[in-house]
């Protein structure tokens, strides 16, 4: 079953900001350890923009429910990214158009590569790609809505649930799209399905992993999801790719889990990191 994606196009729209008071957080500033995750999040909300264009060199933009899809996604994902960087104003923190440059400037030519690497790579997939692209966008959406959530309970600051919980529900009809999407695909093809299995095991890491340095990906693990809690929501999300066809008992966020957690640093406190300066994809 098709989803109806002119729906997802008549409702995209920044994040409603209305009420939300970001002077708040001067009064009663986040800390350490949230302003840290915050930073990582804003900066890859960001960096959406380039993912796509890495996408439009694949079979996928010959695809017009998809681009439209994605026109949507990268839209709505740049408003979360202006909305956290408001948060992190509010903390005198760097954000925004400076913050973002300086990132881009350091992956240099891992950059400059990427959508060479995604067109080459879509090439031997053929015709399954966008399959395998849905349900890596499904798995990506499922773990960015958790550590949305997740980040609620470690910081349990009111004005910032209100803002979380408004971004929570844009990204929750992002992720009923790929995962409608990543189902159909899945189902029609046995090809897909071996192919997005063999993908996802040995190429898939934690959102942000292709962008930002590995202690700053561990950190953000081991903080949102390193406790008991984070350990039983990162099986519940395993759970669900386990429904997408073919793509059961893959383990793929508990396995990420004992891997980021384990190569962090303890000694790294939860204190301002670069902005920007090291590798991986999403």
């Amino acid at each position: 079953m098709r989803v109806d994606v002119d729906r997802y196009r008549d409702r995209a729209a920044p994040v409603d900001l209305s009420g939300i008071d970001f002077d708040a957080f001067r009064d009663r500033p986040l800390p350490a350890g949230a302003i840290r995750c915050l930073r990582y999040m804003h900066d890859i909300e960001h960096h959406t923009v380039c993912y796509l264009r890495d996408l439009l060199v694949t079979p996928a933009h010959r695809d017009p429910d998809i681009t439209t899809f994605l026109t949507v996604w990268s839209y709505e994902e740049m408003w979360h990214g202006q909305a956290l960087g408001r948060v992190l104003a509010a903390h005198d923190e760097a954000h925004g158009a400076g913050r973002i440059a300086e990132l881009r400037r350091r992956l240099g030519v891992r950059d400059r590569l990427s959508p060479m690497l995604h067109a080459l790579g879509s090439t031997l997939a053929g015709d399954t790609f966008p399959a395998v692209h849905m349900a890596w966008g499904a798995v990506n959406e499922w773990t960015t809505q958790a550590g949305y959530a997740r980040l609620i309970d470690r910081a349990r600051h009111p004005v910032l649930t209100d803002l979380l919980s408004r971004i929570m529900r844009q990204e929750g009809r992002h992720i009923a799209f790929y995962a409608a999407e990543a189902e159909r695909r899945l189902s029609g093809s046995r090809r897909a399905r071996q192919l997005c299995r063999a993908a996802l095991r040995r190429l898939w890491r934690p959102v942000g992993a292709g962008v930002m340095p590995r202690g700053e990906v561990a950190f953000m693990v081991r903080e949102l999801f390193g406790d008991d809690g984070g350990r039983a929501i990162a099986l519940r999300i395993d759970q669900r790719i386990d429904g997408l066809p073919g793509l059961d008992g893959l383990r793929l966020v508990e396995r990420a889990v004992d891997r980021y957690a384990a190569a962090a640093d303890p000694a790294q406190g939860p204190g301002p990191a670069p902005a920007t300066s090291a590798p991986l994809a999403a």
